[in-house]
């Protein structure tokens, strides 16, 4: 599964609000999945890299279900 804490503590390190993102394209319902590790598509995760200056090293982590 892929886990999008890694961005949502990037975000509050630099300062960052999920109103910011809306506000830049990133859709209401993008954010309502990415909060419960659903599918983004790849444009999406381009779009939020150069939003909040990063890689999507930095944004995303996989993690194992069990």
């Amino acid at each position: 599964m892929i886990d999008y804490a890694p961005l949502w503590e990037l975000m509050e390190e630099k300062g960052i609000s999920q109103y910011y993102l809306i506000q830049h394209g990133i859709a209401s319902k993008t954010i309502y999945n990415m909060k419960r590790n659903c599918y983004i598509s790849s444009s999406t995760v381009e779009k939020l890299c150069r939003l909040v200056d990063c890689t999507p090293n930095d944004m995303m982590r996989f993690v194992e279900e069990q």
